[in-house]
């Protein structure tokens, strides 16, 4: 899958060797986007030359320049909200997330509005939901409001093949958080907990996840959320 790492603390002996690969690779490719970077022509569109840098940002916090990535990331995001590609705004605030800044859960609290709120490909609504379970607590109701939204996203977004995958991803994250949250081992706790969490009811459950987009944000907002309510085609 091109934004889920389902392998992640899968490490081996030659794990510091492999780093040490990783990162000449990742220099060279670094390398290679600011070439491409350079060959640009003047008269490429905004959207085109911050999508080329936005590569270049994540690849930065790759090799631990975090805060050059976190700054050009930033940049990438402001032309992507005024071009309206919400896509590339979501990943803009997931490549923030990632290089752990001050601003990197507003960050992370921004794109969980932009992925949720708007069509993005769904298995980038579920890598960025995904955050919110790896940062809380166990016993916290986040991870749990994040995967079963995470869930109903997958529903429904995705098709074919990708949903199929979605699926299975998304119903191990469900169970991995249920049994975190309230050590639930059997389908019948788990259909008990979810009731109980209301996580069957997208209508309470959506609102819930609001308030933990706003305690991750604060005062902290890059956009107008009124404003894109707004513009959206349901209103």
């Amino acid at each position: 899958m091109k934004y889920l790492k389902e392998d992640v603390g899968m490490n081996d002996a030659d794990s510091i060797d492999d780093a040490a690969i990783s990162t000449v690779r990742l220099e060279q490719q670094m390398e290679a986007l600011e070439d491409r970077l350079r060959e640009l022509p003047a008269d490429c569109s905004p959207v085109e030359r911050a999508d080329l840098e936005l590569n270049i940002a994540a690849t930065l916090v790759d090799i631990d320049r975090s805060a050059e990535g976190f700054a050009k990331a930033r940049a990438c995001l402001d032309i992507f909200l005024q071009s309206e590609d919400w896509e590339l705004a979501a990943q803009a605030c997931d490549v923030m997330f990632n290089a752990d800044q001050e601003d990197s859960l507003a960050a992370l609290g921004q794109g969980i509005w932009l992925a949720v709120t708007y069509p993005v490909d769904p298995e980038l609504t579920v890598a960025i939901l995904q955050h919110i379970i790896d940062e809380t607590p166990d016993d916290s109701d986040g991870g749990a409001l994040a995967a079963a939204t995470a869930r109903y996203i997958v529903d429904v977004r995705a098709e074919g093949k990708q949903k199929e995958n979605l699926v299975f991803f998304a119903n191990n994250l469900l169970g991995t958080v249920a049994r975190r949250h309230s050590n639930i081992e059997n389908q019948a706790d788990f259909q008990a907990w979810i009731e109980k969490l209301e996580l069957n009811d997208p209508d309470k459950f959506l609102i819930r996840l609001r308030n933990v987009v706003d305690v991750l944000v604060q005062d902290n907002w890059w956009f107008d959320r009124d404003a894109l309510r707004e513009r959206l085609p349901l209103n």
